[in-house]
């Protein structure tokens, strides 16, 4: 047992590769930057490959050694890993490095707890924290598993774990609550927006990728910009006129990255939920990345993971200015607007980029006639609460006949919730029970 070490600034870096196939150099900048922008200084980076992670220490008895020498020789404090550490191996690595060990996990967490600005933003992050704390109290610091015994100190008999655990539990439960309030004053603003019709676009894409920088220049908003990993986290909505169509709010959200942990999915679920319900979603990529394939997988996977796989997408090609690329619009075998290539810096492409959404835009909205079967009382209701309703008829056999104008999104994400399908036809479409 021991008390468990303070964290400190000064770190060494462990990154291994378990894959034999090949070196992920990628991975290991992007780590690199990772501790950078969590404000580490890193005295050591420690390399190894391994087939399989050791279960007590995760590296092996000799790896381990060297990461000691190399804390000792830098005066380091912090062991950062590039993993997901198990308790019991953080908690073995800290016994035998006398040092603090974080995992990616931790790491990712820290970062986020430096940038979290808004209220549901910091409730957030706590609440992944303390999920991933949760786990890693046993035998952390001598005094958990401490009880008072004897005379004159006999107690209710539970033990400090006991007591933490209690205590973690009630702040978690306390979390849940506040975002639960905070998540009903967003879906307020969400029913407002329908009811005005107004279709919300949401950025997306990996971190870094350059969202708040075009976000700012297409909104002359002020959203906080660096060259650094999760330089935002809070979603800001902001109003967008465009050419041709009826105004749409803009919506910025945090960036994703590869192995992001799923505390930090399952905490920000809500925030994401503007990315779920979004009309149209553009998936900004870096163009000057070395590695673009392996940055679209990650969002594309995160995408899945949050239920946006199906919501209409166009690809954003950002920062040409740091490549060969020139600015252009690139359209499908239907010529529908794909991928456009620009510069959110210099400005360069900014105007294709207002052209595609308003194409995308203007062709989801439908204008036709429901059939709706009686059993879809609660879709009827919901489109009159989106205004979408023109006009309604009654059939013979006690269907509703209704006219409307709204989204082919509003459409498709209702049918969804209610377990319908939509039946495009060239006049409009039909509802029909699955």
């Amino acid at each position: 047992m021991f008390e468990r070490p303070s964290g400190g600034e000064r770190a060494v870096l462990v990154h291994l590769t378990l894959d034999r196939s090949e070196e992920d150099d990628q991975g290991f900048v992007e780590f690199q930057e990772l501790a950078a922008s969590a404000g580490a200084e890193c005295t050591a980076l420690i390399t190894g490959r391994r087939s399989t992670p050791d279960p007590r220490l995760f590296v092996g008895s000799g790896k381990a050694k060297e990461i000691r020498d190399a804390t000792q020789q830098g005066n380091a404090k912090l062991v950062i890993f590039d993993h997901a550490l198990s308790p019991s191996q953080e908690r073995n690595l800290e016994a035998f490095l006398q040092c603090r060990v974080v995992d990616r996990t931790g790491l990712i967490l820290d970062i986020f707890a430096q940038r979290a600005r808004s209220f549901e933003g910091k409730l957030q992050v706590e609440l992944a924290q303390l999920r991933h704390l949760s786990t890693r109290l046993v035998r952390g610091w001598t005094h958990l598993e401490r009880q008072r015994g004897g005379i004159g100190l006999r107690g209710p008999g539970e033990t400090q774990l006991e007591t933490d655990r209690r205590l973690l539990a009630d702040r978690i439960r306390q979390i849940r609550l506040r975002l639960g309030r905070v998540e009903r004053q967003r879906e307020q603003g969400r029913r407002a927006r329908r009811k005005l019709d107004l279709p919300t676009v949401s950025l997306v894409g990996y971190t870094n990728a350059g969202k708040s920088t075009l976000f700012n220049t297409l909104t002359q908003a002020d959203v906080y910009v660096a060259d650094q990993l999760f330089a935002t986290l809070d979603p800001t909505l902001r109003r967008l006129e465009l050419p041709g169509v009826e105004p749409v709010i803009l919506a910025d959200t945090v960036g994703f990255i590869r192995r992001l942990p799923h505390e930090l999915v399952a905490a920000f679920r809500s925030t994401l939920r503007e990315t779920v319900e979004a009309s149209l979603l553009l998936h900004v990529i870096d163009a000057s990345h070395p590695d673009q394939h392996d940055a679209i997988m990650q969002v594309e996977s995160v995408l899945a993971e949050i239920g946006a796989v199906d919501t209409p997408r166009l690809q954003v090609f950002n920062k040409i200015d740091l490549s060969s690329e020139l600015p252009r619009l690139e359209r499908d075998s239907e010529g529908q607007a794909r991928a456009v290539w620009l510069s959110a810096t210099t400005g360069a492409g900014l105007d294709l980029l207002s052209t595609a959404i308003a194409e995308r835009l203007r062709g989801g909205t439908v204008h036709g006639w429901l059939c709706l079967p009686p059993m879809a009382a609660r879709l009827r209701a919901c489109l009159f609460n989106l205004g979408a309703v023109v006009t309604e008829q009654s059939g013979p056999t006690g269907e509703w006949l209704i006219e409307v104008r709204t989204s082919r999104g509003n459409v498709d994400r209702l049918c969804r919730q209610e377990g319908l399908r939509a039946e495009w036809v060239r006049s409009g479409f039909e509802i029909s029970v699955i």
